[in-house]
């Protein structure tokens, strides 16, 4: 995402790691900064589902790949933030604190919800990513390094 051709580039990338963090790792930061902001609920939380699409190589023609389940809610914070919140899954309680977070990420208070949340998510979220790549490379078999023996 580029901040110059796309003015929403910023909160598409902060609502985009909501959506995939887990919901234990935003619980425990959600609870260490202690945040309990006014607000209302414009939308409660719903669960429902989206049509996921998907491309044959990542280049060929979309196809429906199938249906994922997903839960929507939307906030309003008392100084007039709108905030909204779409996560994987049903879980209510996480689609309600990642649009207080956007809400949130709105106001001054930007800044210190960016280090006390979305950073360590990020930081979180990157360490599993290379976690996981070193376990799969560590299976990786070169087979053109094999000798074959008709020399």
């Amino acid at each position: 995402m580029n901040e110059k051709t796309d003015p929403n580039a910023a909160r598409k990338a902060w609502l985009s790691l909501l959506a995939r963090c887990s919901a234990a790792d935003l619980d425990a930061l959600w609870t260490d900064a202690a945040l309990d902001p006014d607000h209302t609920v414009l939308r409660t939380p719903e669960v429902g589902s989206v049509m996921v699409r998907g491309r044959a190589g990542a280049v060929g023609s979309a196809f429906n790949l199938g249906e994922m389940t997903v839960t929507r809610t939307s906030v309003r914070l008392a100084s007039g933030e709108d905030g909204h919140g779409y996560v994987q899954g049903r879980d209510k309680v996480k689609a309600t604190r990642a649009a207080l977070i956007d809400a949130l990420m709105q106001t001054a208070e930007a800044d210190a919800i960016r280090a006390a949340v979305l950073t360590p998510l990020q930081a979180g979220m990157e360490q599993t990513r290379a976690t996981r790549s070193a376990k799969a490379t560590a299976t990786k078999v070169d087979f053109f390094t094999m000798v074959r023996g008709e020399d």
